[in-house]
Formats: C-alpha cells, structure tokens, sequence
C-alpha cells in the first residue's frame, strides 16, 4: 500500500467535507487486524494508550492493516517526542495525540512527528523506510504525517482556539469519557454541561474549518449514523473488544 497517496485520500475527502471512518483496536493480534484491515475503513488506530500493545507489535499489525489497504494510525500513550518517533517509526502513517491541552504542547508534538525541514523528528533507517531501501520516497511522508489531537480534557476547550490554529493539524478527536471526567459527570453523555462541550469543539473546529471527529464507542450503528448528522467529520467507530463482545452477547440471547 502506498501510504502518502492512502494519506492524501483522506485529506481531500475531509477537506470537501466528507466523513473519514476508521475503528479502534486495542487486542495486539495481527489477524484481528487482518480482518479489521480489509473492512472497508479507512484507517484503523492501534492504541497504544489503553491496549494493551507493545511497540514490538506494531510492525506486524501494521503489515497486517496494510494487507487491506487500510491506514494504520496509533494513539500514543502519552503526549512525547519518544512516542510519536516510535510509531511513525513503525510505519504508522499519523498519529492521534492524547490529552491535548494548548497550543504550545500539540506545536511541540507536531514538530516532533516530522523530520526536518519541517519538523525535529530523527531521522534514521527504520520499517517505515524499508530499512533505508525507500529512503527517498518516504522523506516525503516523513515530512506531513496525519496528526489528531484528542480534545478530553475541559482545558482543551478552554483553550480550543488557539489548538486550532496550529499547523499541520489534520482532525480534532473528542473523547468522551475523558472530558465528560474532567468535568465531574463522567459518562453522563446527556448532562447539559457536557453536550454544551461537544456542541463548542464542534462548532469552533467548523469555524476554523478543521475536521471535528469523535470517538463513537458503542457498537450500534444509528449511535454511529446521529454523530454523522451532527456534523462530525472524523469518525472512530467502536473498538474491536467491544465489537466482539457485542456480537457474542447477542448470539446467546
């Protein structure tokens, strides 16, 4: 799969305003990513924030999404310039940043996706290249890789338009249950303060015409098809735990 053509695919198809769905996967097994990988997605995100993934992993799940001509992404587990190296590294072709509060952190972190000239990334002979055998040709990816910031914190929509601001930022990714926690009603979905907050990220994002997206956790594909009517453009449907659980439930009933 050649992933800068896959990359620019998804671009242009937020930047006309359409929808880009991808899925979630937290289970390191490289046929479960197989399977997820040719589901017709756009792009499927190891997370490497709460899965229970090693960096060793991340080659072959990656080949395995590839298989499918599906985008690998990984979601850091934290918010560092050791993170983001390791999974781009890896061949990730972006990455979603966790826990983004301010301008500042998510500039340091985008610099830190990308090698120079455009951003501190190192460079160096990793899987992303082939070892340096796509030397060249992966210089170019290296340079404006898919970057997410993850908005699940009450500070970040405090401080959303200045995030919004910053170049280079692909999507925003709201997290519900990190926000709806930051805010004391965790998992309160219906709670007025916290519908007040999605309507903000998702209205500001509009207003700076960056992609709004969000995570969309529940297996139920209307709950999937009302955040498409919202407007949300970036789309992490479920998580494969939750897709297996919720077709194993309803085989016993």
């Amino acid at each position: 799969m050649n992933k800068k053509i896959k990359i620019q695919e998804i671009r242009e198809r937020l930047k006309r305003g359409e929808n880009s769905i991808g899925t979630w996967m937290q289970i390191p097994h490289s046929s479960i990513a197989e399977v997820l990988g040719r589901s017709g997605y756009d792009w499927v995100v190891i997370d490497l924030e709460h899965g229970s993934v090693s960096v060793h992993q991340l080659p072959d799940l990656f080949r395995a999404l590839e298989l499918g001509k599906t985008l690998p992404i990984a979601r850091l587990a934290q918010a560092s310039a050791k993170d983001c190296k390791q999974a781009l590294d890896a061949g990730a072709g972006g990455v979603i940043i966790p826990m983004v509060e301010s301008a500042e952190q998510l500039k340091a972190m985008r610099s830190a996706c990308c090698w120079p000239p455009e951003g501190t990334r190192g460079v160096g002979f990793s899987r992303a290249n082939l070892f340096g055998k796509n030397f060249d040709s992966y210089n170019e990816e290296a340079q404006n890789p898919i970057v997410v910031a993850q908005i699940e914190n009450i500070r970040a929509v405090e401080n959303l338009p200045e995030i919004l601001e910053v170049d280079g930022l692909d999507a925003t990714l709201i997290g519900p249950y990190d926000l709806s926690a930051s805010m004391g009603i965790t998992a309160e979905f219906e709670h007025p303060d916290f519908i007040a907050a999605m309507d903000r990220i998702r209205t500001l994002s509009k207003k700076k015409n960056v992609p709004c997206g969000v995570h969309s956790v529940s297996p139920l594909r209307e709950q999937l098809n009302q955040r498409i009517e919202e407007g949300y453009q970036f789309l992490a449907y479920s998580i494969d735990a939750v897709l297996l659980g919720h077709i194993a439930n309803n085989e016993k009933s």
